[in-house]
């Protein structure tokens, strides 16, 4: 019997595209270019979340734990934050809008600033960009706590609204980056090296 081997694309460019333009969209409200949520829950859907669960499942297949459970982890929260707004504003009825509590929202944030925690500290051995799209993640959840709790409110809302917005143009570069550096077959647009390579450690323990 003859086995196939199938060979999965890299699936980190569509994520990170999906990141960059939901991040992008949604910062543009804190930062109070726009208003409202009407136009950003189809961005949400479809860009945060569902790109970002396609490239989930594509890390699944490539045995990629780290990638499949940061894009599938952050999906996740972009489908939980659409229907939040979307119940918030009445799409499932007064009741539901009525009950809204903000300070649930706000123990969601916190969760995923821990998870995202974890995650920075795995990112060490990716490469610099996704290290730095993690740590600017931190930031965001950790403002998105603070100003949910109405802790230094002003400020929190701030280091919210600017460190989405760097996530955006950080994660744009990212996707943009593995694109060309693939069609090139070299490093054109740099990455950065793993800040903490586990192979180096081991070679260091060993001598």
């Amino acid at each position: 019997m003859n086995e196939r081997k199938i060979t999965v694309a890299n699936p980190t460019p569509l994520g990170l595209l999906g990141l960059a333009l939901v991040t992008i969209v949604a910062s543009s409200a804190k930062l109070g270019l726009t208003t409202g949520v009407s136009y950003l829950i189809p961005w949400v859907v479809f860009l945060g979340a569902t790109a970002q669960l396609i490239a989930c499942f594509m890390d699944f297949k490539k045995d990629n734990m780290f990638g499949a459970t940061a894009f599938g982890g952050y999906a996740l929260f972009w489908y939980s934050m659409a229907m939040a707004w979307m119940m918030n504003a009445g799409v499932f009825g007064e009741t539901l809008a009525n009950a809204v509590d903000p300070k649930q929202l706000g123990f969601a944030f916190i969760g995923y600033l821990i998870f995202s925690v974890f995650m920075t500290v795995g990112s060490l051995a990716t490469n610099k960009v996704l290290f730095i799209i993690f740590f600017l993640i931190d930031l965001l959840f950790l403002g998105l706590s603070l100003s949910t709790f109405h802790i230094m409110e002003e400020l929190a809302h701030e280091l919210a609204a600017y460190s989405e917005f760097l996530i955006s143009m950080v994660s744009f570069y990212g996707s943009g980056a593995i694109i060309v550096n693939g069609a090139f077959g070299k490093e054109v647009l740099p990455i950065g090296k793993a800040i903490y390579s586990p192979v180096k450690a081991k070679l260091k323990k060993v001598a």
